[in-house]
């Protein structure tokens, strides 16, 4: 156990090469400016991830490496005992990010001009690099009803029909409106996929963030023919605070779909992944459960304390209510206020850093998402500033 003192405590970030600190500058934000935005957390990574690379630091000997058998084995059983997914070695492609990973897969399963659909509002670098590829947007909005999303699936459906869309990114759970999808969803979602002959690139990445009463499903698990179509992006990074060291874990059960994939990581130069990744990964599936279990805790008692400051002191600011993530998605839209006006009240009135909706495509608009995985000092900071510039408008 490692006690709440460790989530608790606010370390200093400043001068580390932080993007999320360090550089406002480079983002047109103020000096000084309190970070509310990217997604990593303000919490050490657990200390069995700091032991594995203090170890490997004093071998002294950094050169070519991969994963062996032993980092293969810590994986499968985190998703076995966590989801019921039997991974298989072969399924194992390792990439440098998941976005990287998406990038990947969209040249191997589509040719350029070909449609990729995404539900927005979503993690904003799915249209980048869609668009970045030469490939054609198409989207199918979500429904935002009493206070909750939902899929469209008509909608859904209707704009594989019209783009002839070829690739199907999902994420889930969802970033940034927090829905862990139910089983009914996705296999309603799936089941229009297969019958449109569409792939699937399934982000899981924050599949072990979700809050009590809902479990987080593996797409490519619910039904034999979604594993065959599905190539399901993984890593430690969000779960275990290692986002820097670069190491995502990409499931592709298909041989085919798999071939493809690696010939696209293949033609971009990328080889061995990096040492201190490997470590990390390995120790933070081997040992980090009890860690992540008390964050898991610490969160969600962040977002009991937001749920409560909100209602008592900024009631026109709305909870839409996660049910995964640390990543928490407000409502502004009664302040009144344009998506320009909104921004700069936080920004330059309440010198909070947060993400403005609109960045997350259709449906954004108002909207602005909060990064709560850091110390309750930072986070009632910001939320004391936040109510100070709200009341002087």
């Amino acid at each position: 156990m490692v006690g709440k003192d460790l989530f608790d405590t606010v370390i200093d970030r400043r001068n580390t090469g932080s993007i999320k600190y360090d550089f406002p500058e480079k983002f047109g934000k103020p000096e000084g400016i309190l970070p509310l935005w990217v997604a990593d957390m303000d919490f050490p990574s657990p200390p069995c991830v700091a032991r594995a690379l203090d170890e490997r630091v004093r071998h002294g000997i950094f050169g070519y490496s991969r994963g062996g058998e032993g980092d293969f084995t810590v994986l499968r059983q985190w998703y076995s005992k966590r989801f019921g997914w039997e991974l298989q070695p072969q399924w194992l492609v390792r990439t440098p990010g998941v976005i990287f990973a998406v990038a990947a897969a969209i040249r191997a399963l589509t040719e350029e001009r070909d449609a990729v659909l995404i539900q927005q509002p979503v993690y904003y670098p799915f249209a980048e690099t869609v668009r970045n590829n030469n490939r054609m947007l198409a989207v199918s909005r979500l429904l935002y009803q009493d206070g909750a999303y939902q899929m469209d699936f008509a909608d859904f459906e209707n704009q594989i029909v019209q783009s002839r869309a070829k690739l199907f990114i999902l994420c889930s759970p969802h970033n940034p409106v927090g829905r862990v999808w139910t089983e009914d969803e996705l296999l309603r979602v799936g089941k229009i996929c297969m019958r449109h002959g569409i792939a699937v690139v399934s982000d899981e990445i924050h599949a072990d963030f979700t809050y009590p009463g809902h479990r987080h499903l593996v797409f490519a698990n619910l039904r034999p023919e979604f594993a065959e179509s599905t190539i399901t992006c993984t890593s430690p990074s969000k779960t275990f605070n290692l986002a820097g060291l670069q190491l995502s874990n990409i499931l592709i059960p298909n041989e085919i779909l798999r071939r493809k994939f690696r010939r696209e990581i293949v033609k971009t130069g990328y080889g061995q992944p990096n040492v201190m990744a490997l470590t990390a990964g390995k120790a933070a599936y081997a040992d980090g459960e009890a860690w992540l279990e008390e964050l898991k805790e610490y969160l969600k008692s962040n977002l009991d304390f937001l749920r409560g400051f909100l209602a008592d002191h900024l009631p026109h600011i709305k909870l839409v209510e996660p049910e995964g993530t640390y990543l928490v998605w407000l409502d502004f839209r009664e302040l009144g206020l344009t998506d320009e006006q909104l921004d700069d009240l936080m920004v330059r009135r309440a010198g909070v850093w947060l993400d403005p909706g609109p960045m997350f495509g259709a449906g954004g608009e108002g909207f602005q998402r909060i990064n709560i995985a850091c110390p309750r000092a930072t986070l009632k900071r910001a939320l004391i500033q936040m109510a100070q510039a709200v009341g002087t408008l």
